[in-house]
């Protein structure tokens, strides 16, 4: 029987691969729990789309601070020599190239990379993009986190994105509870499953041709 991974052992799988003095962004929801696994012997510096860098893990139950909150409205910690400032800049430095990495969580991504994670058609929808363009484009490399299924059990990772696209080519690595998969130009590949899970069941999962 497969195991999915829990969405805490989603987010320390991202962690790991976040090199040691990078730059990153984490998109609102699924991707926050990354911050608090990344490992401790590696400077990494979180920015916030509403004006943090520096910022640190979950504050324990009782230290929130309501004045310092992520672009979730969440509360965080601000680790020492962290710094806030205007939202404007913030942006300059997501559409600048200054990020090395951004995470972000996707309702569909297909097999080129091509980004939808801001918009289904359904008529109480969020019905703006928000900083997810300026992330999935100017961060150097774009991760995204999600289920591999749908509650009805149609494949996240597709051939051809159906709902409105955030960027075209800028994701290359997708991190799911089932797999794990790069995604570029020359279509999607299997970097590692669950225990138990083959290539062949992705193949029928998803649809989608996967090299053995």
């Amino acid at each position: 029987m497969t195991n999915p991974l829990s969405r805490d052992q989603m987010a320390a799988r991202v962690a790991r691969d976040i090199a040691d003095g990078a730059y990153v962004n984490l998109g609102i929801g699924l991707p926050t729990r990354v911050a608090n696994y990344l490992p401790q012997d590696r400077d990494i510096f979180l920015q916030s789309e509403n004006g943090l860098l520096g910022m640190g893990p979950a504050p324990a139950p009782g230290d929130e601070d309501p004045e310092l909150i992520n672009a979730g409205k969440q509360p965080v910690t601000l680790l020492s020599g962290g710094c806030f400032f205007h939202h404007a800049d913030s942006f300059a430095m997501m559409r600048g190239g200054h990020l090395d990495v951004c995470v972000l969580g996707a309702y569909q991504v297909s097999v080129t990379g091509d980004l939808a994670n801001w918009h289904t058609g359904e008529r109480d929808a969020i019905p703006a993009v928000g900083g997810a363009m300026d992330l999935a484009i100017g961060a150097k490399q774009t991760f995204v986190m999600m289920d591999l299924l749908t509650k009805t059990g149609a494949s996240k990772l597709v051939e051809a994105c159906t709902y409105p696209l955030t960027g075209l080519g800028c994701v290359s690595r997708v991190y799911t509870d089932l797999a794990i998969f790069a995604v570029g130009p020359s279509g999607a590949s299997v970097i590692e499953t669950v225990d138990g899970l083959s290539i062949a069941d992705l193949r029928k999962l998803t649809g989608l041709a996967f090299e053995s």
